[in-house]
């Protein structure tokens, strides 16, 4: 339990600070950080595959071309979430980036409503409304919809429901993806430097070896959560899942000196209100399911 919490925590505390890799190569364009981040996850990834003799699987994935087919969607849902959060931190909206994934959660419940054909609980829904309420208020407020937060809260909450229903492990199933999007990714970077608009040859050396960090600083933080998600409930996961946006809002406010008046709090303050309706709620119906268990179990 402790190594499963530390585990999590750790991965939720280095998604948080992500800002501050981002910001520091803004000389990059969000396009070409995300080309990089692409292939270097993808070595990354093939080098843990490697000392893990992990190949087997690929075989068997080549054969069916559904299964691909479903990973090409979530690998193109997953490039749109990074290249919307990489241009969010490097355009000045952290912020509005913190409020896609402390959305996220509620997406997943009303995505599963809709495509899943879940049953909501009376307080799934109460928490729905509210931050459908502090959207619209933050919409009104703001005098447009807030669509880097939607965006990112949709994107990444349609790929976690693709994940949810695929057959593979978090490593293997990241490797499918990063293989899929590399014959992209590689010809836009060909493309980029013919054209004389990539970077990376005419950047420092630290920046360069920051940006071939993306491998690592991408898939470290994914394995460790899926370390730690087998060794904690789903009830004190989703607690812990709200430590990266709130470190995001902390590094947007204090940090990087976003607006952040008391008009925008009071959106913020009802989604953040819904996410403990949210918490509050699962955690009490999993007291009761496991009641019931033991009272079943004694009978």
């Amino acid at each position: 339990m402790r190594k499963g919490i530390l585990f999590a925590s750790t991965s939720y505390i280095l998604w948080g600070l992500f800002p501050l890799y981002f910001r520091a190569l803004h000389e990059f364009a969000p396009i070409e950080i995300l080309l990089h981040r692409m292939l270097w996850s993808l070595l990354f990834l093939s080098i843990v595959l490697l000392l893990r003799r992990q190949w087997s699987w690929l075989r068997d994935v080549i054969r069916q071309p559904k299964l691909v087919a479903g990973f090409a969607v979530s690998a193109l849902l997953l490039s749109g979430n990074w290249f919307i959060y990489i241009w969010s931190i490097n355009n000045g909206h952290v912020i509005d980036a913190s409020l896609g994934y402390f959305m996220t959660p509620l997406v997943n419940v009303l995505l599963g409503f809709l495509l899943l054909h879940e049953r909501l609980r009376p307080g799934q829904w109460l928490s729905v409304a509210m931050a459908a309420c502090g959207v619209l208020w933050l919409a009104v407020q703001a005098g447009h919809v807030p669509w880097i937060g939607l965006a990112l809260a949709l994107t990444f909450g349609s790929y976690g429901l693709l994940r949810k229903t695929a057959k593979l492990g978090a490593l293997e199933g990241l490797s499918l993806e990063t293989l899929l999007l590399f014959p992209l990714a590689a010809a836009y970077l060909s493309i980029l430097s013919n054209q004389g608009q990539s970077h990376f040859g005419d950047a420092a050396t630290t920046s360069q070896i920051m940006l071939l960090a993306a491998g690592p600083i991408t898939a470290i933080p994914l394995l460790m959560f899926a370390a730690g998600a087998r060794l904690i409930p789903m009830a004190t996961l989703g607690l812990l899942q709200y430590i990266s946006p709130s470190l995001q809002l902390i590094l947007g406010v204090w940090l990087f000196k976003e607006s952040f008046d008391g008009e925008r709090l009071i959106g913020f303050v009802a989604i953040w209100a819904a996410l403990a309706v949210y918490s509050v709620e699962g955690l009490r119906n999993n007291y009761l399911s496991r009641q019931q268990v033991g009272n079943t179990e004694k009978a």
